[in-house]
């Protein structure tokens, strides 16, 4: 019902109570309150002492209706629909300025959800070619699809989806580059014979669990686990070995031994 037609329908003896409250699409109740506060009362009482609410009771009920489901709180709405012409204009143009800016939070936040969505779904909000431009050639795009296929009912799974929803190209490239530094400092390790357990190794291991930090929170048990499947998984041992030979190895025992310096049995030491 429009509400011209809601008005025009009003009879000329009036509407009583639950008739109103029909029209204007509120609660009995509702009304029983906004007349106790003087905010619309009906002009009209039957002999029997029930409401009656005219044409004019009538739109006022739906003008307040409206600015309620604005947001404005009774008292402004009683200001507003008291105040001179000029004063209304101006209140209502502030209040129309307040209504957009919300719009415009929820639309932020609605683009907020639809990038965590894709997030969880893809694991990286980057184009194939974004992909492969930032993560070097040997990068394949189907390879965080596969992720999610193995990890995605993880809680690790969630907090990288929540990290990816929020970046963008520079920010992956600024990850990809501290990790290239770290593989480099590794290496570098390696090569100069650093012994795992060393506080340089220590400072290292660190490091290296700073950086599953870009991802998800890495406690020092999940990093023994990681460094195991350095050496176990072919994949990863290749990855590494590749980088500077003996590393996947070598990391591996640096990681177990910080952890062990943190309180961790590498030997009982589990993802959970």
């Amino acid at each position: 019902m429009t509400y011209a037609s809601a008005t025009d329908a009003v009879p000329p003896d009036g509407l009583t109570v639950g008739g109103a409250a029909s029209v204007v699409g509120v609660t009995v109740r509702t009304l029983h309150h906004w007349d106790e506060t003087g905010l619309a009362r009906p002009s009209q009482r039957t002999t029997g002492g029930h409401r009656l609410y005219d044409a004019a009771d009538v739109a006022r009920l739906h003008r307040v209706r409206l600015y309620r489901e604005l947001g404005l709180p009774l008292a402004d709405i009683a200001a507003l629909l008291d105040a001179p012409t000029d004063d209304a204009e101006q209140s209502l143009r502030r209040q129309r300025d307040e209504v957009r800016e919300h719009i415009a939070r929820l639309q932020r936040s609605a683009d907020a959800l639809d990038r965590m969505i894709e997030a969880r779904r893809s694991g990286v909000l980057l184009s194939a070619e974004e992909q492969v431009a930032i993560f070097g050639a040997a990068w394949q795009p189907s390879w965080p699809v596969q992720a999610r296929e193995r990890w995605g009912d993880s809680e690790q799974w969630a907090q990288y989806a929540e990290r990816s929803a929020e970046r963008g190209p520079e920010d992956w490239r600024l990850i990809v580059e501290a990790l290239g530094a770290l593989h480099a400092d590794l290496a570098a390790a390696v090569r100069s014979g650093v012994r795992p357990g060393s506080e340089q190794a220590n400072v290292l291991a660190e490091r290296h669990r700073a950086s599953m930090g870009a991802y998800f929170d890495c406690t020092h048990p999940m990093q023994v686990c990681l460094a195991r499947s350095y050496v176990e998984d072919p994949g990863f041992r290749s990855f590494y070995d590749g980088i500077e030979q003996g590393l996947a190895e070598w990391l591996r025992d640096v990681v177990d031994a910080n952890a062990r310096a943190h309180g961790v049995d590498p030997a009982t030491a589990t993802w959970a």
